[in-house]
């Protein structure tokens, strides 16, 4: 059937929220996410990847099956749907959930008031999961809770208080905080609590939760019932501008088509297709989407196996399995549960939901976790064709390799048959991500033995690896040649060896780990061996015995279990007024409308008449002439308006801060991967892209290119200044230690990551060159002052405003600038209104992140642990223009003693100048990066002397009132509470004997605990940069209007603002509204950065507060018993101004670099965190068991924001040191950009035991109300994790004998704590890339600095490798 007969285009018809649609002229390219938002102004479903790795567009999709009368929920990605694929389906947004205006949804409720919001733009995400599950399943397992949520990101929380209010629903409840005591069961030992002290445990409050009631969620509609009930089933025919979407019902219809198209693909959840289409530009001028196909969605149960149509969904196949493993005896499971296993953690819920079985197995790629355990497990596909129908197994499909052809391209796979399991046969799937769940593996396999029976003899054996090389591969010589072998030492010995020489690993471009996945290769067999081991055991313990208990724990991998947690605070003083709200855990401000999607963030502004779409074009070299520019294509593009190069910049194309400009648009030549060089508007963001796509650009490349820290240093390439503090004299004391130790750490750069990208809308209102700039941005004033020195006018015309910023943590200073300013050219140029919103892509792409740091370091000490000498430099990359770079270098010198008095220092900070994007601000500022560096050699003179590193930290840490390095005054008496009370809250001591306990008695899983203290110093070094103002309006109505200069991100400014207010003015916090931040009400307002907006806002709002009581004082006087009501009637009517302007001027900070020394500072935070993981030393992979923070932040203005901004820096922190990783090609390109390759933490990565205590009864004399500025430090305590991780590799080191000192770089990535876990597999891996590249095995010494290359183990007892 050709698609010239076809009918005309369909109508598509689904419901949204109740609401029925009926598009005449669906577009197949078009996916729901933004037919959501353009089409139908739902605003609520977010954009935040476009490539289903966040979750931030989570909806749910009902659909009806008539024949089962059963509807079917279930969470999707809304950016990876085609509407084409709606016909006939529900979707429910966060909007038809529940909304201000009509009644908040329970689920939204509890996320907001159990604090689960913080920027807010991951929330509605989270509760579209959230509401699905609950509509599957209203009372759900904590398991269930935790699995819904594994394909949502969040950058704030740490997701403790998301889970929290989880736990609201779950039947069992999680936390025994119910108990008569109120206690929890994290603190056994009453003597947590001082009995004189008050605190509380509790930041809300169950009482106040409405119900869950099923019978009130919106019905499904019954004319969709209908419409499948009674019309006749035919095909869908829907034309687009480019793309024909064609849905048959037939499957013999299917081949009619697949003949006629072979070439077409078949798109089920459009998880494969979709990302090729929308990242890496391949189109499909015709789709089939065979969802509908009954043939394609059969569930069979035969007498020896299972038939799964190819079209059922994955979570589909888990339920099915699921049901399977328990109705049948165990012998017959093994297959259901390797494949059950593997689904588990195959993408989030959503993607599950949606991508199907078929299509999994068909695109052959090497990352499925499913194609190995099926080809190992001798599953047959059903095939067919207009030619016919035959049966092959899967294992074919990969017989060779690549271009392989067993499929011809018009057979289509219809359904796949998985076995049951035989007697005597052991089948088993394995993986290893750089995160346990929602990643792609790095390597995966499934082996399946079989045996003589009764006997230990192998009669057929499979192995299939994925992620190795480009698709899934067999180990075939090395089966054949085992068969007939025991299955014993012998056999293990032999089969590592073939195996290695088998599977061959091609070093890939994008800088993949070749010897990890080596080295897993063989670690994955060696566990299927002991797996397979440990079963004859049971099926004979006579004759097998198993093998020794302390192996035994590594055949179980880790779970994710819904932590528990406990925050512990200051509860106020009994005489505090019940109507004052400081001190008590009040909930953010917008926390309800971020949950009902309410709450309006740049990209959700309405349109504005003839508003024209910006897409950046950015060079693709990283140092290079620009020849010429051709954009001839480009503007013949449909809806293109015009292109925008640095001669439409009517002014200041170049800003010069310091040492080099910032550069708007690149003029004659690029400096790095990503630099702007031009821009395209157009009428729609799909047709400005596409024609971004088309612009030519002839570059000339330039030498040399930097990319590295130590290519910077080899051609002396620097930011100027370089800096220098000394203190002591450092030569002599070198002269005088016992001990010197030197070393180098690496610490790589980060990714903020925050959930909004970069943002901008420009909107020129049409006269005296006036323009209205929306932006996410931390700092509306410099981007005023950038906009308006680009454009050339006075600043007075350029109006910026903030509302909200879903996320930021330092990436929209600057760079936020450099964007507006490109929006703002082209909105001049155009005169039309212009919105640019980056793709996460080109966010990632064009805007740096944290520097990559290197420390080297030379540290003198006495040989009972005391430090008398350190002398260290710290390189950073700063990229290619100066952006914070020196500061950063600058704070990181000053901030690098951490805890520790050092009497002797030189220190050295370099900011090198590299061909990268500029890297700039990101949370903690230098801080988290030399800090390391001083733990790093904390830790390595613990090694030298022999004593435990927290001995060395005790030893050295300040006592008594002493000075810095800087010649500082401080007052360490907090910091010494802080360790005591973590010490003794985390039971360290005990717990230290707990696990060198478990690790005697486990060989290849280990674990280990560390505790690290902080001292944080709060402040910005210069008195201007902390000035602040605010302005506060009362109406005559007794409303209260207050603004400041603040920004919104997140940490709850606005709500501790209104706090404030409202404790001054002595009225209710309900009175009091906060609108925007705005250049036009708060002039030349300082950036909201350094942890400082709640100090230096928070005085000027008291300031204004004070101004206009003072103002009423007479009135008050003169009737005290009136209401706020009469005094403010009473004060308008004798003209007294209700309106006033508060200022804070600063705080008095300065640092004389020339003397080194300065008060930099104006007060100090202190903390400490004890955390103890577990590692597979086999894989590894780790798990974060438990984490316990004591921090000292003054008094606590709102604890519950307060401890939110603790964890979720925390848990920052925790991705900083083992999880993220930048990769960048050796041209300078990135690779990771986006959530698919860059991973942050999720759910699956907080510690299973959470607990934040606030030190009780701790003053702070220069902040407001005593409270402490909180915003960064928590995010250094992150290391904890680095060092217990640390202190388990040691102990796996110290057991094996391996006495060479080692190093540990961040992140402390899976790859490097199995290359340290050094064994016979690392070995073999070793030895076998000696032989195949003799002439580069200096740089294999290079890859693994920390194993020694002669053979080390292999003396130890053969029952080692066993």
């Amino acid at each position: 059937m050709s698609l010239q007969g076809a009918a005309g285009t369909e109508e598509l018809i689904f419901y949204v929220n109740g609401r029925k649609i009926v598009e005449k002229n669906a577009n197949p390219e078009q996916m729901l996410l933004s037919y959501l938002r353009k089409r139908l102004r739902l605003t609520g479903t977010k954009y935040g990847c476009g490539g289903g790795g966040c979750g931030a567009c989570t909806v749910m999709i009902s659909t009806y099956e008539p024949a089962s009368k059963k509807i079917r929920h279930y969470s999707a990605n809304a950016c990876l749907l085609p509407i084409c694929s709606l016909y006939g389906a529900a979707v429910t947004t966060v909007e038809g959930v529940g909304s201000t205006k009509t009644r908040v949804h329970p689920v939204q409720e509890r996320l907001a008031k159990c604090h689960g919001s913080q920027c807010g733009f991951c929330t509605p995400g989270m509760v579209m999961s959230i509401y699905t599950l609950l509509r599957n399943h209203p009372e759900p397992t904590s398991e269930q809770m935790i699995a819904a949520l594994a394909g949502n990101l969040c950058r704030c929380t740490g997701y403790r208080p998301i889970l929290d209010a989880c736990k609201t629903f779950c039947k069992e409840s999680v936390c025994c905080q119910r108990k008569a005591n109120g206690k929890c069961c994290l603190d056994q030992e009453d003597d947590l609590f001082d009995k004189e002290e008050k605190v509380s445990t509790r930041l809300f409050s169950t009482d106040e939760f409405q119900p869950l009631d099923p019978t009130q969620e919106l019905i499904f509609p019954p004319e969709l019932m209908r419409m499948s009930e009674n019309q006749p089933k035919r095909t869908l025919f829907f034309h687009g501008e480019r793309m024909t979407w064609i849905s048959p019902v037939s499957l013999d219809e299917l081949l009619d088509l697949k003949a006629a198209h072979p070439k077409a693909p078949l798109v089920v959840g459009n998880t494969s297709v979709g990302p090729e289409m929308k990242f890496r530009g391949v189109f499909h001028p015709i789709v089939i989407a065979p969802a509908r196909i009954p043939d394609l969605n059969v569930v069979k149960r035969m007498d020896d196996g299972l038939t799964l149509g190819a079209a059922c969904s994955l979570s589909l196949v888990k339920d099915i399995l699921t049901n399977a493993i328990s109705e049948y005896p165990e012998e017959k499971t093994k297959v259901f549960c390797a494949v059950l296993q593997q689904l588990r953690t195959l993408g989030g819920e959503q993607i599950r939901n949606v991508a199907s079985l078929g299509g999994n197995i068909i695109s052959r790629k090497s990352t499925s976790d499913l194609n190995p355990v099926l080809a190992a497990s001798n599953c047959m596909l059903n095939l067919a064709s207009r030619g016919g129908k035959r049966q092959i197994p899967l294992s074919d499909i990969f017989a060779d390799g690549v271009g392989n052809n067993t499929i011809t391209p018009e057979e289509i796979l219809v359904s796949v048959y998985i076995p049951h399991s035989r007697k005597g046969e052991y089948v088993s799937a394995f993986r290893q991500a750089p995160r346990r769940e929602n990643a792609l593996p790095i390597t995966n396999a499934g082996m399946r033995v079989l045996f003589e029976e009764g006997t230990d003899l192998i009669k057929d054996l499979s192995i299939f690896y994925g992620g190795a090389v480009s698709t899934t591969v067999c180990a075939k010589q090395t089966c054949r040649t085992l068969i007939g072998r025991h299955w014993n030492e012998q056999m293990l010995d032999e089969a590592c060896r073939l195996i290695l020489k088998e599977i061959a690993l091609p070093g890939s471009p994008s800088g993949e780990k070749v010897d990890y996945k080596k080295t897993l290769v063989v670690s994955f067999f060696y566990r299927f061996f002991l797996e397979v081991l440990q079963s004859l055991r049971t099926m004979d313990p006579c004759r097998y015995p198993g093998i020794p208990m302390e192996y035994r724990s590594v055949l179980q991998d880790f779970k994710t279990k819904i932590p528990q947690s406990i925050q512990i605070y200051q509860d106020i003083e009994p005489s505090q007024s019940p109507q004052d709200p400081v001190g008590r855990p009040i909930m953010h401000q917008s926390g309800i409308k971020h949950a009902t999607g309410e709450a309006v963030y740049i990209d959700d502004l309405p349109s504005v008449d003839g508003e024209l779409f910006l897409a950046v074009v950015t060079s693709s070299r990283a140092h290079a002439k620009i020849v010429s520019i051709d954009t001839s294509e480009a503007l013949k593009g449909p809806g293109v308006f015009d292109i925008i190069t640095a001669h439409d910049v009517p002014a200041t194309n170049e800003f010069y801060y310091s040492d080099g400009p910032e550069i708007i648009f690149a003029r004659n030549k690029v400096i790095c991967v990503g630099q702007i060089v031009c821009a395209v508007v157009a009428d729609s963001d799909i047709h400005a892209k596409e024609a971004a796509a088309k612009v030519k650009i002839e570059y000339e490349v330039l030498e040399p290119v930097i990319l590295t820290i130590e290519e910077a240093i080899k051609h002396n390439s620097f930011f100027e200044p370089k800096r220098k503090l000394e203190h002591g004299n450092v030569d002599q004391a070198f002269e005088t230690v016992d001990n010197i130790i030197e070393g180098e750490i690496r610490i790589g750069g980060q990714e903020h990551f925050y959930m909004e990208t970069q943002s901008v809308l420009a909107v020129p209102i049409g006269e005296d060159k006036e323009m209205d700039v929306y932006v996410s941005t931390q700092h509306p004033a410099i981007i005023q002052e950038m906009v308006a020195a680009s454009l050339g006018v006075p600043a007075n015309r350029i109006m910026c405003h903030v509302k909200r910023v879903g996320g930021a943590f330092g990436g929209k200073l600057l760079k936020a600038g450099l964007l507006a300013s490109v929006a703002a050219v082209a909105a001049n140029k155009t005169s039309r209104a212009v919105r640019l919103i980056l793709s996460r892509g080109d966010d990632m792409l064009i805007t740096g992140g944290r520097h990559p740091f290197i420390g080297k370091y030379k540290v003198g000490f006495m040989n009972d642990g005391r430090i008398r000498a350190v002398d260290a430099k710290y390189y950073i990359n700063g990229g290619c223009t100066p952006d914070d770079s020196v500061l950063v270098a600058e704070v990181s010198l000053l901030k690098m003693d951490n805890a520790y008095k050092i009497p002797n220092l030189r220190c050295w900070a370099y900011a090198c100048k590299t061909n990268l994007p500029s890297n700039t601000a990101f949370r903690g500022f230098g801080f988290p990066q030399s800090a390391l560096v001083t733990e790093t050699w904390i830790t390595g003179v613990a090694d030298k002397t022999g004593l435990s590193p927290e001995k060395i930290r005790e030893i050295n840490m300040y006592k008594e009132n002493e000075q810095t390095h800087f010649k500082q005054k401080l007052d360490p008496q907090n910091l010494i509470r802080c360790w005591n009370e973590c010490m003794e809250k985390s039971a360290y001591y005990s717990r230290k004997t707990a696990v060198n306990e478990f690790n005697k008695q486990n060989y290849w899983k280990k674990k280990g605990i560390a505790i690290v203290p902080m001292k944080f110093p709060f402040g910005l070094g210069t008195r201007y940069l902390s000035q602040a103002a605010a302005l506060v309006h009362i109406y005559t109505d007794g409303s209260v209007l207050l603004t400041h200069g603040g920004i919104e991100m997140g940490q709850g400014i606005h709500t501790k603002m209104i706090q404030v207010a409202s404790r001054e003015l002595n009225i209710p916090m309900s009175c009091i509204h906060f609108c925007e931040t705005s250049t036009t009400t708060v002039p030349n307002a300082c950036a909201s950065v350094g942890s400082a907006g709640t100090d230096v806002n928070g005085m000027a709002v008291k300031d204004a507060c004070q101004t206009l009581l003072k103002r009423l004082q007479p009135i008050i006087n003169k009737n005290p018993k009136g209401t706020w009501n009469d005094w403010i009637k009473e004060a308008f009517e004798q003209s007294v101004s209700l309106s006033a302007t508060g200022y804070f001027r600063g705080y008095n900070e300065n640092m004389d670099w020339e003397k080194g020394e300065g008060q930099p500072f104006t007060y100090f935070l202190y903390g400490a965190a004890c955390s103890e993981v577990e590692i597979n030393c086999l894989t590894g992979d780790h798990k974060n068991l438990r984490t316990d923070i004591v921090m000292d932040i003054g008094y606590s203005i709102n604890p519950a924001v307060d401890i939110g901004q603790i964890e979720g820096a925390f848990v920052q922190g925790i991705g900083l040191y083992t999880m993220e990783e930048l990769k960048y090609s050796p041209e300078g390109v990135l690779y990771t950009r986006g959530p698919d390759q860059y991973k942050i933490p999720a759910v699956c990565d907080i510690p299973e035991q959470f607990s934040v205590s606030l030190l009780s009864s701790s003053q702070n004399p220069y902040a407001i109300y005593s409270s402490k500025g909180i915003g960064e430090a928590g995010l250094f305590l992150g290391s904890s994790v680095f060092f217990a991780l640390r202190d388990a590799v040691t102990s796996v080191r110290n057991e094996r004998g391996l006495k060479k000192t080692f190093a540990l770089n961040s992140p402390l990535t899976a790859e490097q704590i199995r290359a340290s876990c050094a064994d016979d597999f690392t070995e073999m891996v070793i030895r076998r890339s000696l032989r195949e590249v003799r002439s580069t095995s200096a740089e294999t010494m290079l890859l693994h600095p920390c194993v020694p290359l002669t053979p080390v183990i292999t003396d130890l007892p053969s029952s080692h490798l066993l």
